[in-house]
């Protein structure tokens, strides 16, 4: 949470700001849309300041619906002209990530900037490379710290039907549609009040989870079919999908949305895995059940971090190898051991 002292002087700092860019995490997701194009359309109403998102690389298609999503910059498409932008930037936003190299690419340019920087971050273990920090590791989402934010600014009262659509999407989706434990009795009440400007939320739920296209479907059937594997000695079941298998079903950025929440779902598992290969790397996703952290996991061994029972990573090894490399790390976890 902010100080009033520190809200009077981002104040200021919004109302004679040159420009303003509201930045997040590689692969954004439904939170780090959410946040940062609400937070654009709410900086809006109350500055004549030019603002402006910024993301390090493509995001799911099935998030192009989100309000104002075809003015989002993508910084990978064209690194020079986006990286004199932050450059020229009087304030940086830096929402739903706790570092900088979790904007890839974006990192170099986004710390030489010498605009002010402001998180907003619901991880742990923030990195202390910003002006103002507001980092809360019970927030259900970046979203729902974004709506306390709004109303520490006195703009709560504020919210339209756009800007309750991209808050609700990012509580919705960091919740698991409210299933997961972080959902508590204040999450309800901020999903009360964005229901109060005339949010249809069903309409984002069809938006983002009854719009699959046939090959992704495919795709999922393979990866529950052919490419899941339970090691249930370390109590483990991971999915390994090479970049031969993405190209097959013509995979697209956000197809794989989801998927590791399966191979958690395998009874006996305590961790599940998702690994997909791309460009040279391979992404992974952590999930697990009960005091096991994949946040220490993934930060210890594969250049990433996140939550205790949500994290990602990265390996530039080859996928063999990096499955090689996680069983090996995990045959010496003993909380996983059975």
């Amino acid at each position: 949470m902010f100080t009033q002292e520190n809200c009077n002087q981002i104040n200021e700092l919004l109302k004679n700001a040159d420009s303003v860019i509201i930045t997040t995490h590689r692969n954004p997701d439904g939170d780090a849309l959410g946040s940062t194009l609400g937070l654009k359309l709410l900086i809006q109403k109350f500055y004549k300041v030019k603002t402006t998102v910024m993301v390090p690389d493509s995001y799911p298609t099935f998030l192009n619906w989100m309000p104002h999503a075809n003015e989002i910059v993508v910084f990978d498409q064209n690194p020079s002209e986006n990286s004199a932008i932050l450059n020229s930037a009087s304030v940086i936003f830096c929402l739903d990530y706790n570092n900088p190299g979790r904007t890839a690419d974006m990192e170099v340019p986004l710390l030489s900037s010498k605009a002010i920087k402001i998180m907003l971050d619901h991880h742990q273990q923030p990195d202390g490379f910003v002006n103002f920090t507001w980092s809360d590791t019970s927030a259900s989402s970046t979203c729902e710290i974004l709506y306390r934010f709004a109303a520490q600014m006195s703009w709560i009262n504020s919210l339209d039907i756009d800007i309750a659509a991209c808050i609700y999407t990012g509580i919705m989706t960091d919740t698991g549609s409210f299933r997961f434990p972080v959902t508590t009795s204040d999450t309800f009440r901020i999903i009360s009040h964005l229901k109060e400007t005339g949010l249809e939320h069903w309409k984002i739920h069809e938006s983002l989870f009854n719009n699959n296209s046939f090959n992704k479907l495919k795709l999922w059937g393979f990866a529950l079919g052919n490419a899941m594997v339970n090691i249930p000695e370390i109590s483990t079941t991971y999915i390994a999908l090479t970049a031969e298998s993405l190209s097959k079903y013509n995979y697209k950025e956000g197809d794989t949305e989801g998927l590791v929440n399966y191979a958690l779902s395998v009874e006996g598992t305590i961790l599940g895995v998702l690994l997909s290969e791309k460009d040279g790397k391979v992404r992974i996703s952590f999930r697990s059940v009960g005091d096991f952290s994949v946040n220490k996991l993934s930060r210890e061994n594969f250049e990433g971090g996140g939550h205790e029972n949500a994290a990602g990573g990265i390996s530039y090894l080859s996928m063999q190898d990096t499955i090689d490399k996680l069983i090996a790390v995990l045959k010496d976890t003993p909380a996983l051991k059975k």
